[in-house]
């Protein structure tokens, strides 16, 4: 059996796994700790405040809301911590980091800042209607990332099929 040359080893240094909160992105990070253990690499975990902004009248034309978005960058800073906490504890380093924008752009700016090499981030399903009109953040990364991306799709397991 051939052993892999040092040359064609596979360093990861630092992983990115975008949170949403969702059992989605959590399962993301349960997959992103054991590759972390196995790299020895560090975890980002980010969070991205989508700006919220709702058409006030035709006169007044769109209106954003700044406190609400502060509330929720300070507490997503909160529940990133306690997710790390509870999820990677003191086995590996970690950071968080929370960012507004628009998830996708901000995901790959991030990832190109911090010199990420593997984005792990979750896939949420969506087909259909739900896929045109929401599009797929994960599809966006993956075509403008700044590096190897990872995506985890969770499925349901059919029990009925499966064998006694």
């Amino acid at each position: 059996m051939n052993q892999p040359s040092p040359d064609n080893l596979i360093s990861l240094k630092k992983i990115l796994v975008p949170i949403d909160f969702s059992d989605y992105s959590k399962n993301a990070l349960k997959y992103a700790v054991p590759f972390a253990k196995q790299f020895g690499a560090e975890i980002l975990l980010l969070y991205v405040v989508e700006p919220t902004i709702y058409p006030a009248d035709f006169s007044f034309g769109q209106v954003g809301f700044p406190s609400m978005e502060a509330e929720m960058y300070k507490r997503g800073s909160e529940e990133l911590i306690k997710l790390a906490e509870k999820e990677i504890k003191d086995t590996l380093k970690w950071q968080t980091r929370v960012e507004t924008g628009k998830a996708f752009a901000e995901i790959n700016r991030v990832a190109a800042e911090e010199n990420v090499d593997l984005i792990i981030i979750a896939t949420h399903g969506h087909t259909g209607v739900e896929h045109i009109i929401f599009g797929s953040t994960a599809e966006k990364v993956v075509r403008k990332a700044p590096c190897p991306v990872l995506s985890i799709r969770t499925v349901e397991r059919d029990t009925s099929r499966t064998k006694k």
